[in-house]
């Protein structure tokens, strides 16, 4: 979607536990995708809209599905994923199902194609949402990881001389996860760029900063890849949870909460899904001229 063909567009602001996100609907046959330039537009949080990531409303690629959906970072770059965004999207398709067939609203129970696969949705309430997030991998060569040629429950790099020690794992994109005693006093501005620029992570990385407060509570903060620290990363949750389960640090269901809200992850065992459980809320909808 570049700004010379587009007089209007219409969209619709949201956020899930303070992730923030520009909402636009691409369904019809005509429409293009954001280019990097309307990304950075949209997201300034002076000048524009204001918001972590685009998300863009697309036809479903399989034929079950209600709608599929793609990530832009606040910077131009395509995510993998996003969960927060991903809640965001079940309220908005929901919504709008609604608006135009009231008689055949989507059911409790729906599906929804995301850039990593396609997830089944659980509406709790209108804004509250449980998805399927998909089996996390750990294997290095999925997250992707160099250095390093089988999994391991701790991984070392060096960074300015210092040694960096961290979990690593995909949901659907890449996540560093690095466990400390005070969350608030974690170097996050400073130590996230840091991880992200190393070549370990030829596609960067999500970094986590995870603090065990209890068996079934966590405080996180999350520097995000094309973003920057936010109040909320859904996929960051889980990447969190499950390095931490499968260290026996938490519990199997586990509250998350980040500096915009609390999220719950469950993960029954090593071999099922991991499923996020939040909020998605409607914050206002606008016009955008070019």
């Amino acid at each position: 979607m570049s700004h010379a063909p587009l007089a209007l567009m219409r969209f619709s602001k949201m956020h899930g536990a303070g992730n923030d996100f520009v909402v636009i609907d691409l369904r019809a046959p005509d429409s293009l995708a954001p280019d990097a330039a309307l990304c950075r537009a949209l997201a300034d949080r002076h000048t524009g809209v204001g918001c972590d990531q685009i998300l863009t409303i697309e036809p479903p690629r399989a034929a079950t599905s209600a709608a599929s959906y793609r990530i832009w970072n606040a910077d131009g770059s395509l995510a993998g994923q996003c969960g927060n965004g991903a809640r965001c999207v079940a309220a908005w398709v929901l919504r709008d199902s609604a608006q135009r067939d009231p008689e055949r609203c989507l059911a409790a129970r729906f599906d929804l194609d995301s850039p990593a696969g396609t997830h089944a949705v659980d509406v709790i309430d209108l804004h509250h949402y449980r998805l399927d997030m998909g089996r996390p991998a750990f294997a290095p060569e999925r997250i992707p990881l160099h250095g390093f040629d089988a999994p391991r429950d701790a991984y070392e790099v060096q960074i300015d001389g210092r040694g960096i020690v961290f979990g690593a794992v995909s949901m659907g994109n890449p996540h560093a996860v690095i466990e400390v005693d005070d969350v608030d006093a974690a170097p996050v501005a400073s130590l996230g760029p840091a991880l992200q620029r190393h070549a370990a992570f030829p596609d960067s990385v999500n970094v986590g900063f995870a603090q065990v407060v209890a068996r079934d509570r966590v405080r996180l903060r999350v520097y995000e890849r094309g973003v920057g620290e936010t109040l909320a990363c859904g996929s960051g949750a889980c990447a969190a949870a499950a390095v931490l389960m499968r260290r026996g640090r938490v519990d199997r269901e586990v509250s998350i909460e980040l500096p915009g809200g609390t999220l719950r992850i469950a993960w029954p065992d090593d071999a099922a899904s991991i499923a996020m459980t939040g909020p998605a809320v409607f914050v206002f909808e606008g016009e955008w001229r070019a």
